[in-house]
């Protein structure tokens, strides 16, 4: 059941000049797209530095305010403050930020830092609310001397371990993770990873993943929303991305993902030249004369992709054989 809809969500930001100060244009961020999310499900948002990815996690949890579209919530539209207050919903909706150090209070040791938004939504005794937070620390494997401890005292993977415990602490319904693992080294990445994937489970919760990384979200994603220039450019199930990639885009992101295999890896860096040569010739089929991404077509049940005309996709195909 899908409990969150995005229809056609636009997030622009004006952009000032002159002695008035006055907007001479806008960058739009997010431009029209539109998706839904299902429980205990996770979603990939994939794109370069830029894409819109992150404004599109930003809008859903609160920090940036949609120029146009719906948000809804159960059917509830959820765009203005005081419609999420309305719902509930800043407490179901919960984010967890790339830097996590600059989202933990320095100053705050880290039961007040999971204490906070307790307190915000449930009246507890303290000897309930400290229960509970040992209970947090415990799920997420830290040891319980860390409540005394602040943030900077702990490792960037403890660190967002202690972002997860908060995120959960009062058992929302989807949590949006903005390049979770990026600045963590790789052994730690995977642990991270695999923990995310673990709690899901116990707390039945939906993501919201926001990374650059195809490698990454092939591990964590069953959707996948490929985002380019504020738009979607294709989307579908991990499948339908890694195995059947169609817009030159998502085709160029599958070719760069790191490969492991030693011999396999001069074939795999001929390949990647081999997509930006030849579908080079072919960007007018992806994008009109501005620039601008063409709107998504249906290739099946669970993919679509962006193109001018459904039939040049063949055309395309027929050009790299």
């Amino acid at each position: 059941m899908s409990f969150l809809e995005i229809n056609d969500l636009k997030v622009h930001f004006p952009i000032r000049g002159g002695v008035l100060n006055t907007i001479k244009d806008h960058v739009y961020a997010v431009d029209g797209v539109s998706f839904s999310i299902d429980e205990g499900k996770t979603y990939g948002l994939i794109g370069e530095s830029g894409s819109g990815k992150t404004t599109i996690g930003k809008a859903i949890v609160g920090l940036e305010e949609p120029t146009d579209g719906e948000i809804l919530y159960y059917g509830q539209q959820v765009n203005k403050k005081r419609l999420r207050k309305k719902v509930n919903y800043n407490r179901e909706v919960q984010m967890i930020f790339q830097d996590v150090l600059s989202s933990l209070d320095p100053k705050k040791r880290v039961r007040d830092i999971i204490a906070e938004p307790i307190r915000n939504y449930e009246k507890l005794t303290e000897n309930q609310e400290l229960e509970k937070i040992l209970t947090l620390l415990n799920i997420v494997g830290m040891p319980p001397d860390a409540l005394y401890k602040y943030p900077h005292e702990f490792s960037g993977g403890q660190r967002q371990r202690i972002g997860v415990s908060r995120a959960v602490a009062v058992n929302p319904k989807l949590i949006v993770a903005d390049e979770p693992v990026s600045a963590l080294d790789l052994s730690v990445q995977a642990q991270i990873l695999n923990f995310l994937k673990m709690i899901q489970k116990d707390f039945n919760l939906s993501y919201l993943f926001i990374s650059h990384d195809l490698g990454v979200v092939k591990h964590m994603c069953d959707y996948i929303y490929i985002m380019y220039r504020g738009r979607f450019v294709e989307t579908g199930t991990r499948e339908d991305i890694y195995n059947n990639p169609q817009h030159i885009y998502t085709k160029k992101l599958v070719a760069a993902i790191p490969e492991i295999d030693v011999e396999n890896r001069e074939a795999l860096r001929r390949n990647r030249i081999k997509v930006e040569q030849e579908y080079s010739e072919k960007e007018s089929l992806f994008y009109d004369q501005n620039g601008r991404v063409f709107d998504l077509v249906q290739l099946s049940d669970t993919h679509y992709v962006a193109i001018k005309n459904k039939e040049d996709l063949q055309d395309v195909e027929n050009s790299i054989a």
